[in-house]
């Protein structure tokens, strides 16, 4: 059964931490009613740009005492700062944009929101009423280029809309599966004047999301769990969003079974427990792969069976029965078929199953997994996660990430950008709680890291907020080190500088007989560095430091994590020949992993 919708009093009550106070009816204009809603539904920062249309709502926000309001350098700046806010608080991360190419510059990331189900609400002015449709200067139809990556997008012209709206864009990007909802709000709604009433109830009477998972897909769940021999729990980024990392560590604890994290639950399990095999996937550990594909048994909780996990999908986990677990009925058997559906929230599924798993053991006892973790520590001995020295004499950015992990230690939170650092970065750090590795996982967005990490600092100041980034990825978004610098947010950037577009220069290697077409940057090998790191660090009131040999490694991270007064970057010169590995070639089976260059596993043949 859905759950009943609740009032917006309650949205507001537990969106954040805070208590909210009730709001009383009052005449204002449309401008002053968006930021009454937003302190109504309990929103405390908003990250944005002004701009013509949604000037008016400004001019309020100005004497707003409970929203802080940081002026981004770029509206894509902007969507990711309060995704990263939304990821490192479970918050619902709010950015705010103008007009046309305002808000087309939210596009992607409301697109890398709604693929990574991170809650957020996006709020744009659009021209005036009357001018809707004309082709007006800055119009632009936001609500139907954003309609198929958002949950929710609103078109609003009534100003007495406005409080219902947004109490209603909360409630949907933080409910369910999370994601982003537009609000697109005429300027002649802001400029108008209107009644402020925060509405007392909340009808959506197409939007039930069910929480409570079927009792009778429990029992079933329970009885394949508590008799696999060789199970495993695939672990998705659904677990982190549903705050339910505490129940499953005892599920694992109780099942017994091997566990893999995907790119987007690193941290769901911590790392250092005895049955956590890693990372799946393209880049994952040969463990955690293999132990997929010989599975008898695999446990999807809040995964959707990326084609970055399964490789080629029809040899995935070809022994396996599956139990697929998530809160989004859509992604049920979407990509593999699925012998026990569970719909529900993960965190009640999974609170649920222990129990049940318990009662089948009592019944039956527990499942002989002797011979499967056997097999499990072979793979682990030969084929540990590592790396080789590099022959051209730079650093090996391997090293550099694995030291800045057990430097800066697993307290910190890690923003990745996207690419070779990216995977280095889940592959090398160990991550020993939730929300605290955050990464463009489903959409590969370049540029994600800065803006994100500014944002998850926002949102836990009293916590080390590392962006580890590429120097492609840091020159699309590294003007907001500048609202870093000025908003007094002292973030850390460890800049992986091998002077090239490194996962399209490593499939040029592998792939395209080494032809390196348009990947040299020209940052950070020879005498010609453009730009200059350091110096473009200073030049936005940050400290620079350059690292050139591994001598150096150690010291410059200690240095940066002990200035907290600006933001720094750390100017790695990594070598450009450095490959992720392990790697299954995109389309190809997972039983076909490379180890490294060249070398596959010898799987052992089926009894």
């Amino acid at each position: 059964m859905g759950q009943p919708n609740p009032t917006p009093a309650q949205v507001a009550a537990r969106t954040p931490s805070r208590m909210v106070e009730p709001v009383v009816s009052e005449q204002v204009t449309g401008a002053q009613s968006i930021v009454r809603s937003l302190e109504a539904v309990g929103a405390e920062t908003v990250f944005g740009i002004p701009g013509g249309a949604i000037l008016p709502t400004y001019d309020p926000l100005m004497d707003s005492a409970k929203l802080r309001h940081i002026l981004v350098r770029h509206e894509q700046g902007g969507g990711h700062a309060a995704s990263g806010y939304a990821h490192a608080t479970g918050k619902v991360g709010v950015t705010m944009a103008t007009s046309g190419p305002g808000a087309t510059n939210l596009v992607t990331p409301i697109a890398d929101a709604n693929m990574d189900s991170i809650p957020m609400v996006a709020i744009t002015g659009q021209v005036a009423a009357p001018a809707i449709g004309t082709d007006a200067f800055q119009e632009a139809d936001i609500v139907g280029i954003t309609m198929p990556i958002t949950k929710h997008s609103y078109l609003v012209t009534d100003p007495a809309e406005i409080p219902r709206t947004i109490a209603e864009a909360f409630h949907i990007a933080s409910t369910g599966r999370p994601g982003p909802v537009l609000v697109d709000i005429a300027k002649s709604a802001m400029t108008a004047p209107t009644t402020f009433s925060w509405p007392q109830e909340m009808a959506l009477p197409g939007y039930h999301p069910v929480t409570k998972p079927h009792a009778k897909q429990i029992r079933e769940a329970a009885k394949l769990l508590a008799t696999a021999r060789r199970p495993v729990l695939y672990v998705g980024g659904g677990v982190i969003r549903a705050g339910a990392s505490k129940a499953l560590r005892r599920l694992v604890d109780v099942s017994g079974a091997a566990v893999v994290t995907t790119l987007m639950a690193r941290g769901a399990v911590p790392d250092s427990h005895p049955q956590n095999l890693g990372m799946p996937g393209m880049h994952g550990t040969v463990p955690a792969v293999a132990a997929l594909q010989k599975a008898d048994l695999v446990v999807a909780l809040g995964a959707r069976f990326d084609d970055r996990v399964t490789g080629k999908l029809s040899s995935f986990a070809p022994h396996a029965a599956i139990v697929h677990a998530d809160i989004d009925p859509a992604e049920i058997g979407k990509n593999r078929a699925v012998d026990v559906p569970i719909v529900g929230d993960l965190r009640e599924v999974i609170t649920d199953l222990v129990p049940a798993l318990e009662a089948e053991h009592a019944t039956v006892g527990k499942p002989d997994v002797e011979a499967w973790w056997k097999q499990i520590d072979t793979w682990r001995e030969t084929y540990p996660l590592g790396f080789t020295s590099t022959a051209d004499g730079h650093l090996a950015p391997q090293h550099v990430i694995s030291r800045l992990g057990e430097v800066v230690g697993p307290d910190a939170i890690y923003v990745a950008g996207v690419g070779q650092h990216q995977m280095w970065a889940a592959q090398f750090i160990r991550y020993e709680r939730p929300n605290t590795w955050i990464n463009s996982g489903g959409l590969g967005t370049m540029g994600y890291s800065v803006p994100a990490a500014m944002g998850a600092k926002v949102g836990a100041p009293d916590r080390d907020v590392w962006a580890i980034d590429g120097d492609g990825c840091f020159q699309m978004t590294n003007q907001e080190l500048a609202t870093c610098a000025i908003n007094d947010i002292p973030i850390k950037v460890a800049l992986i500088n091998n002077s090239s577009l490194g996962m399209v220069r490593q499939w040029q290697t592998l792939f395209y007989n080494e032809r390196y077409s348009n990947t040299d940057l020209h940052t950070g090998h020879g005498t010609v560095r453009i730009p200059d790191f350091v110096k473009l660090a200073d030049a936005y009131g940050c400290l620079g430091i350059r690292v050139e040999h591994e001598s150096e490694v150690d010291d410059a991270i200690k240095r940066a994590n002990e200035v907290d007064d600006r933001p720094v970057v750390v100017d790695f010169t990594v070598s450009r020949d450095a490959m992720v590995w392990p790697m299954v070639a995109a389309g190809v089976s997972n039983d076909d992993i490379q180890y490294a260059r060249g070398i596959s596993p010898a799987w052992e043949r089926e009894d």
